[in-house]
């Protein structure tokens, strides 16, 4: 109850900052990214924000800013972010490289966020759509492992994931496809479908990354900024993944992603 509770109390506030993007979007990304950055340095360093997280934080930040409707932005904040990390790893000892892995964990996502947003209102609903599918993934993930159980997926990372659980959230994610391509007026019902089907999978792959960091660093939750959540890295961990992946397939292929009508 209080899990869902939560969940009814921050989606408004999230879908309500995607419908009304620059700058409001930017902010809240920013927001977001240096409490993340926060986390990260927690769970893999000392505890302490440091020299290097606030950098992080306030670089990227900048980055998102002067650059994120585009690839020149993204070079920008990995590059410069890589070379301030290097710069002081003097400070930051054996925690060097996790740092690194931080940026292009949590920076490029968010930075493919803005540029995916940067699309007028195909880019809203684009993000409406990666929201949704990611949010149903995990939900029918969570359904049919409860209800069907069986079989572990990972039980060396996530105990408590089950090959069931992944099936529901590969079909969760697939419905929000048909849904979605109804909506926006397209007669290729079955390849959205099979992108959100991927794309889900994909999100499943996210979440288990960061189980994997966590029982690495022996940590239960990134933070506890969430009650009955954890941290905002637990909560879109799934997410980080979905949304690079979406990034890379317009990268690739070129126009959007959903052809709205």
């Amino acid at each position: 109850m209080v899990r869902l509770a939560m969940a009814l109390v921050m989606i408004p506030p999230v879908l309500a900052c995607v419908h009304f993007g620059y700058p409001v979007f930017n902010v809240f990304v920013i927001v977001m990214v240096t409490v993340m950055a926060w986390e990260w340095r927690r769970l893999v360093g000392d505890g302490d924000f440091g020299v290097t997280g606030a950098i992080f934080a306030v670089f990227l930040g900048g980055a998102m800013l002067a650059g994120s409707s585009g690839l020149y932005g993204i070079a920008f904040a990995v590059l410069g972010a890589l070379a301030v990390l290097f710069a002081v790893q003097g400070i930051l000892g054996g925690t060097a490289r996790w740092m690194v892995l931080g940026v292009f964990y949590i920076g490029l996502p968010a930075l493919a966020l803005l540029w995916l947003r940067g699309d007028g209102d195909n880019g809203r609903n684009t993000l409406y759509w990666l929201f949704a599918l990611v949010w149903a993934a995990d939900t029918g993930a969570y359904v049919a492992g409860r209800l069907i159980g069986g079989p572990k997926l990972a039980p060396l990372i996530s105990p408590n994931k089950t090959w069931a659980g992944l099936a529901g959230c590969v079909l969760s994610a697939a419905l929000v496809g048909v849904a979605v391509a109804y909506l926006a007026g397209s007669d290729d019902h079955l390849t959205l479908a099979a992108l959100s089907a991927v794309i889900g999978l994909v999100s499943q792959g996210g979440d288990l990354f960061e189980s994997a960091i966590k029982r690495h660093f022996g940590v239960k939750d990134s933070s506890h900024l969430i009650p009955g959540h954890g941290g905002i890295l637990d909560r879109v961990d799934a997410l980080l993944a979905a949304i690079l992946f979406a990034a890379l397939i317009r990268l690739a292929f070129g126009g959007n992603i959903v052809q709205w009508s």
